[in-house]
């Protein structure tokens, strides 16, 4: 089979990722439409070359060894709408979309849904995977169907809500990687609904009976604040957003993580309801276990505004930033006996 036509290699990765880490893709292609994405797919697979996956680069990690095989990344755009019913509009938005302008159409237009899910940098294929959240809305809330392609048949198929299994940053795509390639997200929104208000810090800053526009922009500045947002002349800047998910944990592991700061003196632990158990605040956790905000080791640390966050601030390795992220979770799991696990995937390795 012929190589693509568009086929690049040794292709640098690291501007493509909010990090800027990592070594270059073997081979490389951006795929703009479903029919250019398999076909890829196919060549690939005939010429026994790895396939890897490349979104808007805000959840990866690239090896500083670089991808071998073919990385795609997903380019494809549209958004548009596929049903209404009385009060609710069916949106589907292509994988490549990018997600924030996702989210200021969806305000522009009345819909509501996804007006806390502001800022998040990324597209729109990857918010299914990961079920991204933030400010109490999840997408878990409005997606209704994802198209994808089915590794095994190379057809392109839709799952269901239900099949995709969402969980707290978890998803059945998650669980199962490669089996599909997320190609557009059908959500279901509100039009003309009221913003969600929920998370105690948007409902204390929060105008009296905000627009959904007034929430968006509120959830952006509050990211903003906490270096959350993709803002080039913010020092904290190179970062996957949060390195590690909030750990669930059982009610028995809670008391003892709670009996733990007790003894420490270290005040309450913040902790919250969640599906399976008790979600405790990995923040905190990290914090407590010796790493404070603006943390460093060399050219990686943490973000001077979110514990959460492991920052590269330049001339850094994957390597560094990998062993600094295994060096909290060991502190955190020897100290409270929680282990923590991290969000951004590694490319070609996860």
């Amino acid at each position: 089979m012929k190589a693509p036509r568009d086929l690049q290699r040794d292709v640098p990765l690291a501007p493509r990722t909010t990090l800027e880490l990592g070594g270059p893709a073997e081979l490389f292609l951006e795929a703009r439409s479903l029919e250019a994405l398999q076909a890829a797919m196919r060549w690939a697979e005939g010429e026994g070359h790895p396939v890897t996956f490349l979104g808007g680069g805000s959840n990866a990690i690239v090896p500083d060894e670089g991808v071998r095989g073919l990385v795609v990344a997903m380019a494809t755009r549209g958004v548009e709408v596929t049903r209404k019913d009385a009060d609710t509009v069916h949106v589907r938005a292509q994988a490549g979309e990018d997600w924030g302008a996702f989210v200021s159409r969806a305000v522009g237009e009345g819909w509501a849904g996804v007006e806390c899910l502001a800022g998040i940098p990324g597209q729109v294929g990857s918010t299914p995977i990961q079920n991204v959240g933030a400010y109490g809305q999840d997408v878990s809330h409005t997606v209704v169907r994802v198209g994808c392609i089915d590794r095994l048949s190379g057809e392109r198929v839709e799952r269901s809500a239900e099949e995709c299994a969402f969980r707290y940053r978890d998803s059945d795509f998650k669980r199962h990687p490669g089996r599909f390639v997320v190609t557009d997200v059908t959500f279901a929104l509100r039009e003309g609904g009221s913003p969600l208000l929920t998370y105690r810090e948007l409902v204390e800053r929060a105008p009296s009976a905000p627009s959904l526009e007034a929430v968006r922009a509120l959830v952006v500045d509050l990211r903003r604040a906490k270096s959350m947002v993709l803002d080039p002349t913010d020092p904290n800047r190179r970062s996957a957003g949060s390195f590690f998910t909030n750990p669930i944990v059982d009610a028995e592991q809670a008391a003892a993580v709670a009996a733990i700061a007790a003894r420490r003196e270290l005040g309450p632990v913040p902790e919250w309801p969640a599906e399976g158990g008790v979600k405790l605040s990995a923040g905190w956790l990290i914090e407590r276990a010796g790493f404070p905000k603006g943390s460093r080791r060399g050219p990686v640390g943490l973000s001077t505004k979110h514990a959460l966050a492991v920052v590269h601030h330049g001339g850094g390795t994957t390597a560094e930033l990998l062993a600094f992220g295994e060096a909290i979770a060991a502190a955190v799991r020897n100290e409270f006996g929680v282990t923590l696990e991290r969000e951004p995937r590694l490319l070609g390795c996860d």
